[in-house]
């Protein structure tokens, strides 16, 4: 599997994003701000993720997503292990990530990626989507902070 970085003049891909985040216009909001990192297998796009500069020398995954065929298979791992990597190689200091509070899985592998619950946004999900969200039989309401110091 080779992870890198989307060339300006290759497509986005949206199909993968939207996984992660179901609000086109917000992902459209940061994939003009962020750098967009694929990851291929036989030359197929995969998994995505998404760098935004959030403060001086903080960065963000504001999206992180894996094809559904592919899910739990490790090309997340693989993912955030590359983000943190470009991260410190580009001189930040902290990286952070945010999930809902209804993405189980996904809150246990940051956190088995070294990464810290720092915060919550309550009722982000109600106040930023105008369709509720639900995942594993839980409504999605709070968004869940977590950050890794590199």
């Amino acid at each position: 599997m080779k992870i890198r970085k989307l060339d300006q003049n290759e497509k986005v891909p949206m199909e993968l994003l939207l996984l992660a985040d179901p609000l086109k216009e917000i992902v459209e909001g940061y994939i003009d701000r962020g750098d967009c990192f694929v990851a291929e297998r036989d030359q197929q796009v995969v998994g995505v993720y998404v760098l935004l500069p959030t403060r001086p020398k903080t960065v963000e995954i504001v999206n992180i997503a894996v094809h559904e065929g592919l899910q739990g298979r490790g090309v997340g791992k693989l993912l955030i292990k590359d983000a943190i990597q470009v991260a410190m190689s580009r001189g930040y200091k902290t990286i952070e990530i945010g999930t809902g509070n209804s993405s189980i899985g996904q809150l246990a592998l940051y956190q088995k990626c070294g990464f810290r619950i720092v915060g919550i946004e309550f009722d982000f999900f109600i106040k930023h989507y105008s369709e509720e969200i639900f995942e594993n039989g839980l409504q999605c309401r709070d968004m869940i902070r977590l950050a890794k110091d590199l």
